[in-house]
Parts: C-alpha cells; structure tokens; sequence
C-alpha cells in the first residue's frame, strides 16, 4: 500500500498526490499556473461555506413536510379499508405527525408552550404573530394535540394550496383557506382554529423588530363575533432569529404586491430558543365591533411580545437562549 505522503509517479523528483494532480490538471486545460486557480477558489469555499449554509438549513423544514406528506400516504394506504367505517380516520395519522414535530420542536428549538390553561374548554380563534415560517404555530399545535388531546385547525394562505403534494396534509389537519362562512361554521362545531392575521406579508417583511403587520385587516375580528368565541393571543419568543427573510430589499417587497407569490429568500433555520406563549382570551361581547377587537386583539399581541421578546432580536442571544438549563417564568 502507499502511504499518503508518497510519490504519485516514479522519476527523478517525486511528487504528492495533490501536486501530481495539480500537474495533470494542467496538462489537460493548458492553463499555467492553475494551482494559483485552484488556492484561490478553496479560498472562496470556505469565505462562503456559512453563507450557503445558512440558506441551506432552511430547506430542512420542506424536508420535514414531505416526510410528513410520505407518512400520511403511507397511513392512508395501511388504513385504507378502515376509511369508510371510521368518522376519524385521521386520527392516527395527527398522532405520528405530532410525534414527529413535537420531537423535532424539542431537539433543534428545546420547544417549550406556556399558558395552555388559557385556551377554552370550548371552541375558540387562536391569533398569532407570523414568522418567516409556520413552524412554531406547527410545534403548538402538536404539543397540544399530544398533551391535552386537542386538535387545532388552522387558517393558511392560498398559494399553500397549490404547493405539489400538500393536498393530504392540508386534508388530513382540516386545513382552511380562510373564507370567512367556513371559518364561521367549524368555530360553532366547536373547533378551535388558529390564524395569523398578518400572513405572509407579516411573514416576509417583518423583521427583529417584531413589528405587526395586518394593514387594514379585520376579517378575524368579525369571524370571532359572527361565531360568537373568544380570541386567545399567542407569541413564539425568537421566532424570527430561527429563520430570518431578506425582505428589506425594496426590489422584493415590490415584487410580492404584484405577483402575491413569497418569492423572499429565506436563511437561517438555527436552533434558538422557541417558547410559544399563550395569552389570556379575549372574550366575546354581543356589542363590540370588528375594528374595536383588532385593536384590542393587536394591543393583546402587542403586550406579549414587549413582554417575552427583547427588541430588537439577536440571533446570537437566541442561540444562547436555548442552551439555558434555567426555565424562563411565564
């Protein structure tokens, strides 16, 4: 065997594997001087290494997706025969889902949901601050599901509808699209649906400043009195330092009001700190009207973060967060 150091040919001045390669390489594009070539672009391997790193690690949550979509085509299959005697057939399938989330939640983030004991007995509208992602409304949604055996439905944007594949999971969690009737209609089956009424603008444009972004929206506040149920607010502490959007770029945000796709880059998908908090529930009254409850709902949501997010948000911060042993007081 030869050793790593060893001549690569048999002359009168022996040469290193590497060397002997450089050579070769030479010979074979005729350019001179090619190790300078070579130094200089494993020079720029490493300069840019943790860039492409960081707008890597967010296509870990699209991995994640369609593994779950795999693992709901693999249930539907087993559980095929049972579909037609079962009012829940989905009921396994939320189950392996929410174990899978929950797991991931609890070993990238060390995930933690605080004030469950304010969410109703009953039906009620969960009104959240968007992220770049729907990650943490996801993890929420598992860990109730697993700790107190309560579903969450939620409101998604259109073009999720059309993502390729997502159909089966869009189904199997009673997924909505938001007209305001079908949102109406599962709150008064007593359903407990969860929306952001920022979207994905909030999603893309808002920044460390944690800054709310609805416009003029008041569509949840009138669904929340025509279904008669009380709005619960909910923050994830850190949300925008796992996962952050180049959506100061004037060019993009441009671009997304006219074409309403989120063509925003994403970076990031580090493993900070999340803790999701809920709110006490603002509740219902016959009298109010739809532009006094977002106020109200905004100054609810607004009040949770200046109480559990320090501004402006630090990614560093966050990393260290998450490798506290002591637990943060609700």
């Amino acid at each position: 065997m030869i050793a790593g150091n060893e001549s690569c040919t048999a002359g009168p001045i022996p040469m290193s594997y590497l060397t002997c390669l450089t050579y070769i390489l030479g010979e074979w594009t005729g350019v001179e001087h090619i190790e300078d070539y070579l130094s200089y672009a494993v020079y720029l391997l490493w300069v840019l290494l943790p860039l492409a790193i960081v707008f890597i690690l967010p296509g870990g949550l699209i991995i994640l997706f369609y593994t779950s979509i795999l693992l709901l085509h693999i249930y539907k299959r087993k559980n095929e025969l049972k579909e037609a005697y079962s009012n829940n057939f989905w009921d396994g399938g939320k189950q392996m889902l929410a174990t899978l989330w929950d797991a991931h939640g609890r070993i990238w983030h060390g995930y933690e949901l605080h004030g469950t004991e304010n969410i109703p007995e009953g039906p009620g509208l969960i009104v959240f601050y968007h992220g770049a992602t729907p990650a943490d409304c996801i993890y929420f949604m598992a860990r109730l599901l697993i700790q107190k055996k309560r579903p969450c439905h939620a409101v998604a944007d259109h073009f999720v509808f059309r993502l390729p594949g997502f159909k089966i999971l869009l189904d199997a969690h009673g997924v909505m699209h938001g007209p305001k009737e079908e949102c109406v209609s599962a709150l008064k089956k007593g359903c407990l649906l969860a929306i952001a009424p920022g979207g994905v603008r909030e999603a893309l444009f808002s920044d460390e400043m944690y800054t709310i972004i609805w416009g003029n929206r008041k569509g949840f506040a009138q669904v929340a009195i025509d279904a008669k149920v009380p709005i619960i607010p909910m923050f994830t502490q850190n949300v925008r330092e796992g996962v952050r959007t180049l959506g100061g770029i004037k060019i993009l945000r441009s671009l997304y009001e006219r074409i309403r796709l989120p063509i925003v880059p994403l970076y990031g998908g580090f493993p900070v700190k999340l803790r999701t908090f809920i709110g006490e529930p603002i509740p219902y009254e016959p009298n109010i009207t739809a532009e006094e409850l977002t106020a109200k709902t905004k100054a609810a949501l607004q009040a949770l973060i200046e109480k559990h997010q320090k501004i402006p948000g630090n990614i560093f911060r966050a990393l260290m967060e998450r490798f506290q042993t002591q637990k943060k007081d609700d």
